[in-house]
């Protein structure tokens, strides 16, 4: 099942139990729109409902995967802040808000969700690649969080997401800078997990998808449940999370099933 109409701006491709949304405003580099927002949370309302899906791929067309913010939205809300400094500041703070969570609306799938970055990803771009859970870059690539060379305070949770990727330390460098790096740097950081020509980015986050779609599914939404949990819980509460996950585990289908291959020497079936 696929959605390829070319006036929308976040197109649905379904492979089996993986699903590819594709940002799609290439001519504005897919700027991060109000509009996009809207048609991306609403494309993941849908799949979060989904007992089938295994594993879902955020992917972009043209030669950006996003250039960042959209520039007629940034200038319209400063224009709005100049003209009434007080009285809009309370609007503009709840507008920022909601525009945040409509694309980071891609943290509540509850299936490991991997974004390929084929291209630039800059500012809030790059903030949404950063709340999936893995990501694949291309050596030619440039991402990075340019907040602030716009004079703007960084967004799209990027001071609370970068900071847990790769330590205080170069996340602020990286946020006071606003400083702008390849996909090699990128993984050496350890903002992406894997560093690749851009034509090969989005084949190997499908052969990624795969493999996590063969594995256990009830065990990979458990597992995704709790390295969530872990960004908040105490070590205690993580193993107690982790022994219960089990306990539903030795319930399932899966597991007998996981041990049956085990014995039987071949690849299980889920």
């Amino acid at each position: 099942m696929s959605s390829q109409d070319a006036g929308e701006l976040v197109l649905e491709e379904r492979d089996g139990d993986v699903v590819t949304l594709t940002l799609n405003d290439p001519e504005r580099r897919n700027a991060m729109s109000e509009a996009m927002g809207r048609a991306f949370s609403r494309r993941v309302a849908r799949l979060e409902g989904d007992d089938s899906l295994r594993a879902v791929i955020l992917a972009a067309a043209g030669r950006a995967f996003s250039g960042g913010g959209d520039l007629d939205m940034l200038e319209e809300l400063t224009r709005r802040a100049h003209a009434e400094p007080v009285a809009a500041r309370p609007e503009i703070r709840d507008f920022m808000r909601a525009f945040y969570s409509m694309f980071l609306a891609v943290r509540r799938l509850p299936v490991p969700t991997i974004a390929a970055i084929h291209g630039h990803a800059i500012g809030a771009g790059f903030s949404v690649a950063l709340g999936c859970d893995i990501r694949l870059v291309a050596r030619e690539a440039k991402v990075g969080l340019n907040f602030v060379r716009l004079g703007l305070h960084p967004g799209m949770a990027s001071t609370w997401t970068l900071p847990r990727l790769i330590g205080p330390g170069p996340a602020a460098e990286l946020l006071y800078t606003g400083r702008i790096i390849d996909g090699e740097t990128a993984v050496s950081m350890g903002l992406a997990s894997r560093v690749l020509p851009g034509d090969e980015v989005l084949p190997a986050a499908r052969e990624l998808a795969a493999e996590i779609a063969s594995a256990g599914p009830l065990a990979v939404r458990g597992t995704k449940r709790s390295l969530l949990a872990s960004e908040s819980a105490s070590f205690d509460e993580q193993l107690t999370r982790e022994a219960t996950e089990q306990a539903l585990g030795y319930e399932s289908d899966d597991m007998s099933e996981g041990v049956a291959a085990v014995r039987e020497g071949r690849p299980p079936r889920f």
